[in-house]
């Protein structure tokens, strides 16, 4: 598998990697109480690796692809996740929906009247939506914050 086209599925310990995942561009599920044993069966079924880090879980490798993940911090996780896998770390930040984890789509921007605040709609002429849960998404400050967050990771 191409790193690029990696899936993922993350333990209920790694919702913050999860969630920068997503906003890295990949597909990423995230259960809060998921068992074990419901994890391992959706990781096989869908090809995902599954991301954990329950030792536990660490002794039964064979069942699906698997990385136990070592620290505790998201962003030594992500550090950790990105280079033993070999995962790009930029080219589709923000292609994801952070809530759903489903792709985000283009919004004519005619659409997005009375979906986003009126300043918003006013200063800017790219949207994209979910089709998932609905949200709508615009290159704001946060997506800048991300780029940053992004570039200090990669060093």
């Amino acid at each position: 598998m191409d790193a690029g086209d990696a899936r993922f599925i993350a333990d209920s310990m790694l919702g913050r990697l999860a969630t920068w995942l997503r906003i890295l561009g990949y597909d990423t599920l995230y259960f809060r109480d998921a068992q074990d044993a419901q994890l391992i069966a959706l990781a096989r079924r869908e090809g995902r690796i599954l991301l954990t880090r329950d030792t536990r879980l660490l002794m039964r490798r064979r069942l699906c692809p698997m990385l136990f993940v070592r620290h505790d911090r998201v962003w030594e996780q992500l550090r950790q996740v990105a280079g033993e896998l070999g995962l790009s770390m930029g080219p589709r930040l923000g292609s994801r929906c952070l809530r759903c984890n489903r792709s985000l789509a283009l919004l004519a921007k005619a659409r997005a009247a009375g979906r986003v605040p009126e300043y918003i709609f006013r200063h800017h002429d790219v949207f994209l939506h979910c089709e998932g849960c609905g949200r709508v998404f615009w290159g704001g400050t946060h997506l800048t914050h991300m780029q940053e967050t992004v570039r200090a990771l990669c060093g």
